[in-house]
């Protein structure tokens, strides 16, 4: 078994990333042999096949190399249609999230760092550079769910799971 990927039964967030991973690939119009040679082979064809098809998850490490190799920001190889179920709405995540980054910033773990350059991105295309707190939208919450490996419906939850909501000071 893979040490980095997981194999999957069936995901239908892993089937709609496979779908925007072949988008993205076939928008620079490269077949998977040409991304498997443009990687010096660390992407090889059958893999990235297999990553698109939906029937193999991609890790976070790996997609962030593979947008790399494509040019492209991280979110951009996420899936931007959101995966709701009939009843969506009555559970909905909140549409935007406010995080802590000072707190974060102490947390030590792969995902973490990853996490805070994540924000750290955001923060310098907005030109917020408070570095105390900072609002995520709905639209971002797609690679943080990515990163924390959560449903994206889950994401708010986690975050506050870890402590890393930003609970304003009371009067």
């Amino acid at each position: 078994m893979p040490t980095d990927d997981e194999l999957l039964e069936d995901s239908p967030y892993s089937r709609l990333v496979g779908e925007r991973l072949r988008r993205i690939r076939q928008q620079k119009k490269w077949s998977l042999s040409d991304v498997e040679d443009s990687s010096g082979s660390e992407f090889k064809a059958s893999v990235l096949g297999a990553y698109e098809r939906g029937e193999r998850a991609i890790s976070v490490p790996r997609l962030e190399r593979l947008a790399r190799l494509y040019g492209v920001g991280i979110d951009q190889l996420l899936p931007r249609e959101a995966l709701h179920s009939d009843d969506a709405g009555s559970d909905a995540a909140p549409k935007k999230l406010r995080l802590d980054v000072a707190k974060l910033s102490t947390m030590a773990g792969a995902q973490f760092e990853m996490l805070e350059r994540f924000l750290r991105m955001i923060q310098v295309q907005r030109q917020d550079f408070n570095g105390k707190v900072i609002t995520v939208r709905a639209h971002d919450t797609r690679a943080i769910a990515v990163m924390l490996d959560v449903p994206v419906d889950n994401v708010g939850e986690r975050l506050g799971d870890l402590g890393l909501l930003f609970v304003p000071p009371t009067a």
